[in-house]
């Protein structure tokens, strides 16, 4: 994955602004639902998201980025955007956050890769940037699974069991 700085600007503006949405629509989702821990929780992943979106742009200005077309990123699926489990209104708190933490896991993996294959140097170290704040997003929500109560479930449907991942 080499990209061009304004190339990978523009995906990274566009990978934070669709976990910003993402995460609204579940925050909305839940409240709803009176589901009010989890529409908290998911509210703060909007914050987090909306400020790492407006401190790209702000780095952005001065450069002209490309205009991409859904068929034009160089994912399958946004990193932080994560699948439709997290789409139940009966949700418990600690599922939420193993959710946001793995949408949070794949944002960090797509800088780091971005990184490590730049020949660019300053993309390669913004890239790095992103993701180690990425990586304080992680570390937060790891606190945050530490102090939340785990569902009870049978075995099989345990979220943390080898191999569930």
């Amino acid at each position: 994955m080499d990209y061009t700085l304004p190339e990978f600007l523009a995906h990274a503006i566009a990978l934070e602004h669709e976990a910003a949405e993402r995460y609204l629509e579940l925050a909305d989702m839940m409240e709803a639902h009176r589901n009010d821990a989890v529409s908290a929780l998911f509210r703060d992943m909007v914050r987090f998201s909306r400020l790492h979106h407006d401190s790209i742009v702000e780095r952005s200005k001065g450069i002209v980025l490309p205009t991409l077309r859904s068929w034009q990123y160089r994912w399958t699926q946004p990193p932080e955007a994560g699948g439709e489990e997290a789409f139940d209104s009966t949700l418990d708190a600690y599922s939420a956050l193993r959710y946001a933490r793995e949408n949070e896991l794949r944002a960090l993996d797509y800088y780091a890769s971005v990184g490590q294959h730049s020949s660019d140097p300053e993309v390669k170290r913004l890239a790095g940037e992103f993701a180690a704040e990425e990586t304080e997003h992680v570390e937060a929500l790891e606190d945050w699974l530490a102090r939340t109560p785990r569902p009870s479930a049978t075995f099989d449907a345990d979220p943390d069991r080898p191999g569930s991942r």
